[in-house]
């Protein structure tokens, strides 16, 4: 059976749902940030999608966006990172305003979380959303990364800059940052 899944679709969702019901149900963070944590890897699986969609796992993980433990945060950002790459979820993402949140990710001192916000920024960005995505504030944002020490976020934001965004952004960006420091608009660099 190559290529099959060994799960039946219903199979699926009930797993899933006890993970989802668990994370409701449990008071430790530890639990909560290992289920957030599977369901971050789950929705990398195409296969997973619809179930993910019905249980409303987007919008648990955009609620981890305002939480205090970095570990929700960064679990959440990499879950809506995984689910953007669908049509479906990335729509979801966007009718539930969810490009502010991951636009707040890039304030994060943590790599992970940092790269996962743009990388969801990049899935999010439609003609539709585009003047949202590639806002001046998070144009500012990718330049300074552009210019960081680290060679995964230098590398993904000079991607960002160059395939999501217009010379002419960029441009007015580079003049509106004349004078500024590295950490403007309150978005400090991570630390390598």
């Amino acid at each position: 059976m190559a290529g099959k899944s060994r799960f039946s679709a219903s199979d699926r969702f009930e797993y899933l749902q006890g993970l989802v019901t668990e994370f409701q149900d449990t008071d430790s963070e530890d639990s909560k940030e290992q289920v957030l944590a599977n369901l971050a890897n789950f929705a990398y699986d195409p296969s997973n999608m619809e179930a993910l969609r019905l249980l409303q796992v987007t919008e648990l993980f955009l609620d981890m966006l305002t939480e205090e433990n970095e570990n929700f945060v960064e679990f959440g950002i990499g879950g809506l990172c995984n689910l953007s790459m669908e049509r479906e979820s990335r729509d979801q993402i966007l009718q539930s305003g969810g490009v502010p949140l991951v636009i707040s990710c890039l304030s994060s001192n943590r790599d992970e979380t940092v790269l996962s916000a743009i990388t969801t920024l990049m899935n999010l960005t439609t003609a539709a959303s585009r003047a949202e995505t590639t806002d001046s504030a998070v144009v500012q944002c990718m330049l300074r990364f552009s210019l960081t020490q680290n060679p995964r976020l230098r590398n993904l934001a000079s991607v960002f800059l160059q395939d999501y965004c217009t010379q002419q952004q960029v441009d007015k960006a580079q003049e509106e940052m004349q004078g500024q420091s590295q950490s403007a608009l309150g978005i400090p660099l991570p630390k390598d």
